[in-house]
């Protein structure tokens, strides 16, 4: 405990009731969370495995598991439930799956499976249509309203297409087994609300909760929660109503404005000393924060030392934007012989990044670009994830089709067609229907053997699959499907050594994690859906720039800070300025403040190339919102920087203002 300070004591050593910690940006959470969990094995006579903390990311689960193990003894470490909550989510399911009519080898549909069935049953190929319906659809599961319900509620075209879609999407889901990751929330929630007898077991189970990021929870996270601590309120709540910046993927910061009123015996602590950022960085933190209401009053403070001024440079436009950036970083790199790692260049919206990526290529300078297209989103990852999924799970129609067809090897699509009216027709999965004698009459001998070859060959590499470990059957997999040889018949050289790359560096990292953990490629397979690789170059020993989103970069820090694109429409996003969604923008720019350790540089343009014209920019509300002391301007523009954002702060508080009164 040596090194706390009281507020970090008292919330690690409170135990008489529901707690809720605010913990400030750079206010040691993650440690307050470790050592409480400690204190409750070590001093309270808790079991570890009734002790669960729930995260919102792989890397966070993995972050605190490496800390916990640190305090307690491997057995004990090993023991505790550390993990997301789409992962409890999955432990409750496998092992309550008959309650709700699945098996336990359920499969797990990613994104572009569920995309497909969507897009069936909303009758749609155009993608934007298609992502819309999705996202309307998770929405309504995240916030736990039924097909039923939503027909009720829909107000307009697309919520009506959606609502529509909706109920056919599940129905679907459930004839292939399958679930997507909305339901691993959803569906544990309704197992507990349906099944008391089942809820009173996991609540036996799970005696004492702590729950980091608790701002990020979406209604049915909440229910999760509710239902989990049940009467008891063991609960330990970690959060910061400053730091909510997910309201547009379902995030409810109204959860942290009813645990008052739902828990009245909720004791709260605040942590506001910051142990990340000088003085004058979070003194420009606190006073744009300041300009929302707040739902607890808090305020950071560091014993840091006053640190450099923060920097808000005016650009010509985004060419000169990038070029000063890139020439001021390796200019402060220089004089201070840094690293690379050390810098961040942290923007609103992805395809910002694309002008930075291009000066640091010219410069020779490595650099990391986080929230890029997913390891497991790759095309060949996913062909091979089809065969897994298929070997886990039969009854997964999407991985039949996918692995059935690559690499091609006579079955058609005409052939497909018969069995998939077939299957629907008896209602049993493809794979199935494939052996029944009533498909066999309906196709030509030469379309049906080559469908049962493939059907004898994934049964016979399942019973290796279950018993064998995962190291000595995927590489035979691979071997049998020729998968090689059919990359590089399909693509040029370089290409298909890049993408048979991708496969065998997946491939090892299953056979490994198989070797340290024991398991089978069944085992490996069922959580696949649910793990994030960690890409080589994330590696903390990889030195580099770091270039990311601002959502993507919470919970990270870095020593100097470049905050880029600070402009009105930018930050705050234009479709984001009626007041409830000013504040989020707001809380977004405090976030990307209190990632600064050391230096914070912030610009924005005075105008900005789109296609092949120029738009003028104007400064973001939120630069002017940081007050002048403390902050030193440079470029261009200088001298009038303040007056222009101010003024349009001003106008923008005159608007609020009268669409307060008009409430």
């Amino acid at each position: 405990m040596s090194g706390l300070n009281p507020q970090q004591r008292e919330a690690i050593h409170y135990l008489d009731g529901p707690l809720l910690v605010l913990a400030g940006a750079g206010s040691g959470k993650t440690r307050v969370i470790t050592q409480k969990i400690a204190y409750l094995v070590q001093d309270c006579g808790f079991q570890p495995r009734n002790v669960a903390a729930i995260t919102f990311t792989n890397k966070a689960a993995k972050e605190m598991k490496e800390r916990i193990s640190k305090l307690l003894p491997r057995h004990q470490a090993d023991d505790l439930q550390i993990s997301t909550f789409h992962s409890l989510g999955v432990r409750i399911l496998r092992e309550e799956a008959k309650a709700l009519g699945y098996k336990p080898r359920f499969s797990i549909f990613d994104s572009a499976d569920c995309a497909g069935i969507i897009g069936e049953v909303a009758k749609t190929v155009d993608k934007a249509t298609l992502r819309q319906t999705q996202s309307i659809i998770s929405n309504w599961k995240n916030a736990l309203i039924s097909p039923e319900a939503a027909r009720q509620i829909a107000s307009t075209e697309h919520e009506a297409l959606a609502a529509h879609a909706y109920l056919s999407y599940e129905a679907t889901l459930k004839a292939y087994q399958a679930v997507d990751f909305d339901d691993l929330i959803g569906l544990p929630v309704t197992l507990f609300q349906q099944h008391p007898e089942i809820t009173d077991k996991w609540q036996n189970r799970l005696r004492y909760l702590l729950v980091d990021e608790y701002q990020d929870t979406n209604a049915g996270q909440y229910q999760l929660l509710k239902l989990l601590t049940g009467v008891r309120a063991q609960f330990t709540a970690v959060g910061d109503d400053d730091q909510a910046i997910y309201g547009w993927r379902g995030a409810d910061i109204e959860n942290l404005k009813k645990l008052p009123t739902e828990f009245p015996a909720l004791k709260v602590i605040k942590l506001e000393q910051n142990y990340r950022s000088t003085v004058r960085i979070l003194k420009a933190a606190n006073n744009v924060i300041s300009h929302n209401e707040k739902l607890f009053d808090k305020k950071l403070w560091s014993e840091l030392g006053h640190g450099e001024q923060v920097t808000v440079t005016t650009c010509r436009d985004n060419d000169a934007e990038a070029e000063g950036v890139i020439m001021k970083l390796q200019a402060h790199r220089f004089e201070n012989r840094g690293k690379f790692k050390d810098y961040a260049i942290l923007y609103r919206s992805n395809h910002q990044a694309r002008i930075f990526e291009e000066y640091l290529r010219d410069h020779r300078i490595p650099y990391l670009l986080s929230g890029g297209k997913s390891f497991f989103d790759k095309a060949e990852i996913k062909d091979i994830t089809a065969y897994l999924r298929l070997l886990t799970n039969e009854d997964d129609d999407p991985a039949f089709i996918r692995s059935a067809t690559t690499p091609k090897r006579g079955i058609g699509a005409a052939t497909l067609q018969v069995l998939g009216t077939y299957a629907g027709e008896r209602q049993i999965s493809l794979f199935h229907a494939a052996f029944e004698e009533g498909f066999a009459q309906r196709v030509q001998p030469r379309q049906l053997e080559p469908l049962l070859e493939f059907c004898h060959f994934i049964n016979r590499i399942q019973g290796r699959a279950v018993k064998e470990p995962a190291q000595q059957v995927l590489p035979d997999l691979l071997k049998a499907i020729d998968y090689e040889t059919y990359l590089f018949d399909l693509e040029e050289e370089r290409t298909a050594q890049t993408r048979w790359g991708n496969v065998c560096e997946f491939a090892n990292w299953l056979n490994k994690k198989g070797e340290e953990q024991g398991k089978t490629l069944i085992d490996l397979t069922q959580s696949i859906a649910l793990i994030n690789l960690l890409d080589k170059q994330n590696d903390d020993d990889y030195d580099a720039v770091q270039l990311s989103t601002l959502h993507a970069a919470k919970g990270l820090e870095y020593r100097h800070v470049f905050l880029v694109g600070i402009e009105e429409g930018i930050l705050p996003h234009r479709e984001s300025i009626d007041p409830a969604k000013i504040e989020e923008e707001r809380r977004l720019m405090y976030v990307g403040i209190t990632r600064a350790q050391h230096t914070l540089n912030i610009s924005y343009c005075e105008r900005r190339k789109q296609a092949r014209e120029f738009v003028p920019c104007e400064p973001s509300r939120f630069i002017a919102e940081m007050g002048s002391e403390d902050i030193r301007y440079a470029g261009g523009n200088a001298n009038v920087v303040v007056d222009k954002a101010t003024s349009k702060a001003r106008f923008a508080n005159c608007l609020d203002m009268l669409a307060g009164n008009k409430r």
